[in-house]
């Protein structure tokens, strides 16, 4: 027996994968203490120059949050960032930042 895929299923599959990394990394990036509107200007950007693989490594930072620090600064982001020994996240990671802190 032969089963169907309707195209509005794919359509939405194919859209829901899309939004995935973005929505991961906006949130891992809010959980590592980065302010809401600045995790989703920066993952917006961020979300299309880097690899899953890079994508995920930047959103387990979340995991790394002091709990005494309840807002983190862009320089203690950074840091963080730049214990993750990958320039090209790190690179992206900083011009992000840079044009969401001027925005």
């Amino acid at each position: 027996m032969k089963r169907f895929i309707s195209p509005l299923a794919v359509l939405a599959l194919t859209l829901s994968a899309c939004a995935t990394p973005e929505t991961r990394l906006r949130t891992g990036l809010n959980n590592a203490g980065l302010s809401k509107a600045m995790s989703g200007c920066m993952a917006e950007r961020m979300v299309d120059r880097l690899s899953l693989l890079q994508l995920r490594r930047l959103s387990s930072l979340g995991s790394l949050k002091d709990r005494e620090i309840t807002d983190l600064t862009l320089d203690q982001f950074l840091r963080k960032v730049r214990a993750l020994k990958d320039p090209e996240i790190l690179g992206v990671t900083t011009s992000s930042a840079a044009v969401c802190a001027l925005r």
